[in-house]
């Protein structure tokens, strides 16, 4: 069975940083494209980064490029996503997800889903 679970969620204040991470079961770990989204209140599911985890690429949505950054422990199979300076407008659910189809942050290519993480950031 597929299993990603997230965790590292919480609430924070405005300017704090929070590392979330994303365990996957070890047989679908390898040689797969995980990614990061978020759901924002009212807001359409979007995506923030994805990394193939054999070679370590890394893609990030533009608007995500400063404060967000993948990145992943192999041997625990795990990916990370770090977010520094957090803003009221991160306030969302942070979905992990597992594709085959490339390193993309299209909603339809990621066929695994985690249970989500709650960012709650107040100002």
């Amino acid at each position: 069975q597929v299993q990603l679970v997230e965790s590292g969620g919480g609430s924070v204040q405005a300017g704090g940083s929070l590392r979330l991470s994303c365990t996957a079961s070890a047989y679908i770990y390898s040689n797969n494209y995980m990614a990061w989204f978020r759901q924002r209140p009212g807001k359409e599911r979007e995506g923030v980064a994805s990394i193939y985890t054999a070679g370590g690429d890394t893609a990030y949505a533009d608007s995500m490029k400063d404060r967000f950054t993948i990145s992943q422990d192999y041997a625990k199979m795990t990916v990370y996503l770090q977010i520094n300076n957090l803003q009221s407008e991160d306030t969302a659910v942070y979905y992990c997800a597992l594709g085959t189809h490339g390193l993309s942050l299209q909603l339809y290519k990621y066929i695994h889903w985690g249970q989500g993480t709650q960012v709650t950031v107040s100002s």
